[in-house]
């Protein structure tokens, strides 16, 4: 996970991956879209763009003193600990602090990732004793999986199932423990290294398809940012720090404006029309486009969502649901997507 002051490169300042920054900054937005696979050979600002969202991320609301960080608002979604104090007449005492990335280890265990109960302090005290895992560490935040095709598929599915239903589960003897575990989860790959199975695919609620940039100058730019920072990380960083505020403080009112996005009928139907043109069988697209939509028109400032809305997010949604035959190439259609929002 990320280590307090440890230094990454500024958000900001990362260029010819827009498309990647962007399908982030619209889960951190809504985390209900459901995270987003970022796939690309070595080397092109994977890594990098994701460490570096913790600086435009903005602060959410916690119990002070929870390992969980439970927020306000329903107490059915909190952990035993704070609805035992709310149980008692105690009052909850709340803090603010920023949403952070948490790194999952590959060789982190199932103990690791979910925690564990302490059996022997149950059967001697008759009480639940829990140690918090990756999962409660990531409620509210960011759970990042570098090389996330290489970890077992039952892992996969563990961190998938958690994010999905907001909770984390763990049982052992016939003892069990929950606690709230709602993250946004971001993955990398390198496809030359294995794919993911297509029923994990079809979890991730976003997917990119990422490439080293071909055009001479912005490659010229991205070496001369690159060394910059390099000489002088602290120096470098304060030089972008007004356009990283700027950012987080966008990407914060976007997430106030996002409940008065308003989805009509025009905008479910574009939705549904361009997943049934691209041969989508059950609903996750339809959902992830219009989410991904009225996120993207927040961050717009906009209350509405327009058909640029969804040509923009529709490939971030579909690329990696559609299917494709043998040697098909793997580049999402966009002139197709253009004439099918003609069309509706």
């Amino acid at each position: 996970m990320n280590r307090k002051g440890t230094q990454f490169f500024p958000f900001a300042a990362i260029v010819g991956q827009e498309e990647m920054k962007r399908a982030l900054i619209l889960n951190v937005i809504d985390p209900g879209i459901g995270g987003l696979l970022i796939r690309g050979e070595k080397g092109t600002a994977k890594s990098t763009t994701v460490r570096a969202l913790a600086q435009v991320l903005p602060p959410i609301t916690h119990a002070a003193g929870c390992p969980f960080r439970c927020r306000p608002g329903n107490t059915d979604a909190m952990c035993v600990y704070c609805r035992e104090k709310i149980e008692n007449g105690e009052t909850l005492e709340w803090t603010k602090s920023p949403m952070r990335v948490v790194e999952l280890p590959l060789s982190a265990t199932e103990d690791r990732i979910t925690g564990t109960l302490d059996l022997e302090h149950v059967l001697k005290t008759g009480k639940k004793k829990f140690e918090p895992g990756v999962l409660a560490q990531a409620n509210g935040n960011i759970l990042y999986v570098d090389e996330v095709n290489l970890l077992e598929d039952h892992i996969v599915d563990l961190l998938l199932d958690s994010a999905a239903m907001g909770v984390n589960y763990v049982e052992r003897e016939g003892v069990s423990f929950s606690h709230p575990s709602r993250f946004v989860l971001v993955g990398s790959m390198n496809p030359e290294e294995g794919e993911l199975r297509p029923q994990l695919l079809d979890r991730f609620g976003l997917s990119m398809e990422i490439k080293g940039v071909k055009d001479h100058d912005l490659r010229n730019e991205i070496v001369m940012r690159k060394l910059a920072y390099e000489d002088d990380p602290e120096g470098y960083t304060e030089k972008y720090r007004e356009e990283t505020e700027a950012l987080a403080h966008r990407i914060e009112n976007a997430r106030n404006t996002l409940s008065r996005v308003t989805v009509d009928e025009d905008s479910v139907s574009l939705a549904t029309g361009v997943a049934l043109e691209f041969g989508m069988e059950g609903h996750r697209a339809d959902i992830a486009i219009i989410r991904a939509s009225r996120a993207n028109a927040a961050f717009e400032g906009r209350t509405e969502i327009t058909k640029d809305d969804i040509r923009m997010v529709a490939p971030m949604v579909l690329s990696h649901r559609v299917k494709r035959k043998p040697f098909e190439k793997t580049e999402f259609d966009r002139e197709a997507l253009a004439e099918c929002l003609e069309r509706l």
